[in-house]
């Protein structure tokens, strides 16, 4: 089956759910600092999904792969076990190679935001692992942003 998009709600940040688990957490039940990062990462792989798209398969069908560049994040409040938790993210810009993300994570039930980041993200070419365009299939996905 060829690579074919699907369109999420258009102007609205996609939304993911989280729960805390034991594993998420230091030794004062507390979620460790690393712990937003992969639910950030989590988020970004379920939006590209969303559109139509997983890793594996552009990977192998366009040889293309993306990796974080640079990222600043900023921590206001902690997560703790058993939190349920949304991560926001949304494409603020987009270069020839790469996606700049704003991504929040929020405690729904006080609507607290714990944390916010900023992450970009590179398009590589999968088998040189060289800075490449991205794919034109998703490029055509992102119209409204530049």
């Amino acid at each position: 089956m060829p690579l074919t998009p699907c369109h999420p709600p258009a102007g609205a940040p996609f939304r993911w759910p989280v729960r805390v688990y034991f594993e998420d957490t230091d030794c004062g039940g507390i979620v460790y600092h690393t712990g937003y990062l992969r639910f950030m990462e989590r988020a970004r792989t379920e939006w590209l999904r969303a559109l139509g798209f997983d890793q594996g398969r552009l990977r192998r069908e366009l040889g293309t792969a993306f990796v974080v560049r640079r990222l600043q994040v900023d921590y206001r409040r902690p997560a703790v076990l058993d939190d349920d938790l949304r991560v926001e993210s949304q494409v603020q810009r987009q270069r020839r190679t790469a996606l700049h993300f704003e991504q929040t994570v929020l405690r729904p039930r006080d609507a607290a935001m714990l944390c916010r980041a900023s992450v970009e993200v590179v398009c590589l070419d999968a088998r040189t692992l060289r800075p490449r365009p991205l794919p034109p299939i998703l490029d055509g996905e992102l119209p409204n942003v530049r």
